[in-house]
């Protein structure tokens, strides 16, 4: 008697707590979270064969691949954009700004942009080598699929359901769980072995877009029909390509040959926006050769007078408050 009676106070308090949860979720302050967990090109820094670099000194000053995660704090769920070479470390911060119970690495889904080396590479670390991961959706345009299911060693990861694959459609919206719909926006970039998207994050209470690649703004709204500066008025956040801050930045290379657009371009476009619209775009995906990347630079200090922001590992944003 005594056996069933704990039993039925045990699940009576259980059934509170589940029903409470979400309320202590949204009184902690925020109910879906974006956190930046890399933003520097794909390679990172220190860069290879950049000896230079002075943060093969100064392991303060490295940074890795651009990457965000979107943490659900109701349901528990968190899903990572971008599976960088840099995965195994922030996945580790991740881990510390947003902790989770659930097994393995406690990813629900994994939407990837494109397949170069800085965007996906990373998920050689899911394998049998590595995590030993079961079954993560990851979602990725058609071409990107067939990649991956036909090309070693991604192939394998397929076959031994480390990861599942999830074909997405261009501007076609996706939920990641209940709270978060994603749609991928396909702009112009080197499509070697698959498309190129950016992805529009839409939560109950925002908008952001998130678009750490493409070749020039000229050619976004050549094949939108829509210029950059109107579209930062459909957004509440906007994380933007800024690979290079401007021309001359690699020495003995003409830049005119290599696309991105330059944050100083960038910034001029904008620059007759309202400050309130300027304050939704930051900047991502920056070259280790773009100053940006060092805080306290005066090319920081140029972006943060002109009303911009620049995105720095540990940065964290509120969704839906």
């Amino acid at each position: 008697m005594g056996d069933r009676v704990i039993a039925q106070v045990f699940g009576a308090l259980l059934a509170l707590f589940m029903l409470i949860t979400p309320a202590l979720a949204s009184a902690a302050g925020c109910e879906v979270e974006l956190f930046v967990l890399g933003a520097g090109q794909d390679a990172g820094a220190p860069h290879i064969g950049y000896p230079e670099d002075p943060a093969w000194a100064d392991p303060e000053l490295a940074q890795t691949a651009t990457s965000i995660a979107v943490v659900d704090h109701v349901d528990g769920q968190r899903f990572l954009f971008e599976a960088t070479p840099h995965v195994t470390r922030q996945l580790q911060l991740l881990d510390a700004l947003a902790p989770t119970d659930s097994p393995g690495l406690g990813l629900d889904g994994v939407f990837l942009t494109h397949a170069h080396i800085g965007h996906y590479a990373g998920l050689m670390y899911f394998g049998r080598e590595g995590a030993g991961a079961n079954g993560i959706p990851v979602f990725v345009m058609p071409r990107f699929a067939a990649f991956l299911r036909e090309n070693g060693p991604w192939s394998q990861l397929v076959v031994l359901e480390n990861i599942v694959i999830e074909a997405l459609a261009a501007d076609t919206p996706v939920m990641a769980g209940a709270r978060v719909q994603v749609t991928p926006l396909p702009v112009p970039h080197r499509d070697e072995f698959s498309e190129t998207v950016g992805f529009v994050i839409t939560t109950g209470a925002s908008k952001t877009l998130f678009l750490p690649d493409l070749d020039s703004w000229e050619e976004w709204l050549a094949a939108s029909g829509i210029d950059l500066a109107t579209r930062v008025a459909e957004f509440d956040h906007l994380f933007v390509d800024a690979t290079f801050f401007q021309d001359g930045e690699l020495t003995g290379r003409d830049m005119s040959e290599i696309p991105h657009p330059r944050v100083m371009d960038t910034m001029d476009r904008l620059a007759s926006l309202s400050p309130e619209l300027r304050r939704r775009v930051r900047f991502i995906h920056y070259n280790h050769t773009n100053p940006i990347r060092f805080v306290t630079s005066p090319e920081s200090e140029v972006v943060g007078k002109r009303g911009f922001g620049v995105a720095r590992a540990g940065d964290r944003l509120c969704l839906s408050p």
